[in-house]
């Protein structure tokens, strides 16, 4: 019987030699960008990867994951340690290359989403997270259904023994957090982040059978 690293590390291999989109058609960069720790009780679920990410095969290393570990940072998160405590996944995992328009990256469609959400589901049993980080509307409306940014970002909801905290998008082409009432509604989320992480350091070590080799 595998462990659940094992069983981590297999469906990361499945995830890398994926080609179902590419193969539908859609104008995606068919490189799957996967990160994070293996051992992770928080899991964080993102968009899809942008162009930085494709390019250097990293999740969340471009402009807009720079300003997603500042917030991180600001929440109580040691940012030279963040990759060592966070699971990364996404809603889909190759960039979807620019929208129509060239203002930003083109939204996943519902065949990709759907093509892609078996993977999810399996990093998400696998990991079992206590504590799961949403960034971006898409992540948030699968999770926890539709509502608009102004109701989720500040909240916690609890589910089957987890705790989902909604946070915007940190792309620098939105923007919803010019309005000082959302600058608000991200400083009262950083501080739900950084009193989950700290109860999640308290009560979940890392499971032994996912600690580093």
């Amino acid at each position: 019987m595998m462990t659940r690293r094992e069983e981590l590390e297999k469906v990361r291999a499945e995830i890398r030699a994926c080609r179902a989109c590419a193969e539908r058609g859609y104008p995606i960069r068919p490189r799957p960008v996967l990160g994070g720790a293996l051992d992770a009780r928080i899991l964080l679920v993102g968009q899809a990867p942008g162009v930085t990410e494709a390019e250097e095969a990293v999740p969340f290393c471009g402009p807009a994951g720079k300003r997603l570990f500042t917030w991180l940072e600001r929440a109580g998160f040691p940012r030279a340690r963040i990759r060592d405590e966070v699971y990364f996944c996404a809603m889909t995992r190759c960039y979807p290359g620019k929208d129509g328009r060239g203002t930003g990256d083109r939204r996943p469609s519902r065949e990709e989403l759907a093509l892609c959400a078996p993977f999810l589901a399996r990093e998400f049993a696998l990991v079992d997270p206590l504590l799961v980080l949403l960034v971006g509307q898409m992540a948030i409306e699968r999770f926890l259904g539709k509502m608009p940014l102004r109701q989720a970002v500040g909240q916690e909801f609890e589910a089957e023994g987890r705790t989902y905290l909604p946070l915007p998008h940190p792309s620098g082409a939105s923007t919803w957090l010019n309005a000082p009432e959302n600058q608000e509604r991200l400083r009262q989320a950083l501080i739900l982040v950084g009193r989950h992480y700290r109860r999640v350091k308290e009560l979940a070590p890392p499971c032994p059978d996912l600690a580093p080799a």
